[in-house]
């Protein structure tokens, strides 16, 4: 029987057997992933961002054929369609809703109305007090040693100052893959943690196995923050594509960026309309450089060639700085139930050093 420590909030919230997330990672949390999860007893989470809504329906039936679990789907919250694919996600059933991005206040209550389990990520205590006052049902405090789109605040940092500002359950993410950061996290005051990189180098994982041996090799120290992808601070592996753009100037920026959309363009018969639609929007909202403009708006082009393509040389390769700490490639079914193991001997330890 499971230790009572780690039936959290997060477990009776969602309906899953054990406090461990599966993070939303664009081209690599797939219906393959996500199931597993679910059935190891974990919450998968489906990455939306780069799927248009006709892919989105077929992840959430092909999730739904693997598995009878509660799982959840992490939106773009500027995606044109979002209010859409909000509502295939009711129709279909679907438990948890994430968010790359904060999500609006009207975009919750329709979820949160329907039955939905609504759970930002955010990256700052007024942010996390922002969507708790919405009516959030938890958050995922990401602080900076998380890979992909992360902020400066480490998670030691971060997440007390959460757990100590909202009334609703928080989860820990940046920098975890074992049952010794589980047990820390719920030291802290936290519901569970959530994973991308660990989930990310699992046998269940899609990212094709020569990229996964490429993770395996890195150090703690092989992963850099920069904007040059997407105008956003994105931790990514230090690869000599990586070192190239970090040395790119305002001089070769532009034409970098324009050659990447032009990639883009052609591999995935986006309108240009659209993708310029998009570079617009980016450039009025976000305060973008023009280079930076552009780089966002094929960013996504960017990840799916090491991804999917297994082409890290002309590609990105978000990770975490965990990524230095993890050996080997499991199962989602292995992974999870070596975490609880490890965390239930951290807690008999404790508890026995406490009676002594």
């Amino acid at each position: 029987m499971t230790h009572p420590a780690l039936h959290t909030a997060l477990c009776d919230l969602t309906g899953v057997a054990h406090p461990i997330v599966q993070t939303g990672m664009g081209w690599v949390a797939s219906a393959g992933l996500v199931s597993a999860t679910a059935n190891a007893g974990g919450l998968g989470i489906i990455a939306s961002a780069t799927m248009d809504r006709a892919e989105l329906a077929r992840a959430i039936a092909e999730t739904k054929d693997r598995t009878d679990r509660p799982f959840g789907v992490n939106l773009r919250s500027d995606a044109p369609d979002v209010f859409e694919r909000a509502e295939l996600m009711v129709r279909e059933g679907v438990k948890v809703a994430s968010f790359a991005l904060a999500p609006s206040e009207k975009l919750m209550k329709q979820l949160k109305d329907a039955g939905l389990v609504c759970i930002p990520s955010i990256g700052a205590r007024r942010h996390a007090e922002k969507v708790a006052a919405w009516g959030a049902d938890a958050v995922i405090v990401q602080g900076g040693e998380a890979g992909g789109h992360t902020g400066s605040v480490p998670t030691t940092v971060l997440l007390p100052q959460v757990v100590d500002a909202v009334d609703i359950p928080v989860i820990a993410a940046g920098g975890f893959f074992d049952g010794r950061g589980l047990v820390a996290a719920l030291a802290y005051g936290a519901a569970g943690i959530a994973m991308g990189t660990r989930f990310l180098l699992t046998r269940d994982s899609p990212v094709p196995e020569e990229v996964k041996r490429i993770y395996l090799e890195k150090k703690v120290t092989d992963t850099v923050v920069t904007e040059q992808v997407d105008g956003h601070p994105h931790r990514v592996l230090r690869t000599p594509f990586i070192e190239r753009l970090l040395k790119t100037n305002t001089l070769t920026s532009l034409p970098r960026a324009f050659a990447n959309a032009f990639r883009l363009q052609r591999m995935l018969g986006t309108p240009w309309t659209d993708l310029l639609r998009e570079a617009i929007s980016m450039k009025r909202t976000q305060e973008l450089t023009y280079s930076q403009t552009v780089m966002a708006a094929n960013a996504p082009m960017l990840l799916r060639a090491t991804m999917v393509e297994g082409r890290p040389e002309a590609g990105v390769m978000a990770g975490g700085q965990v990524t230095g700490l993890i050996e080997d490639l499991p199962s989602c079914e292995e992974l999870i139930g070596r975490i609880v193991a490890e965390a239930e001997g951290v807690l008999a330890r404790l508890e026995g050093s406490g009676s002594a």
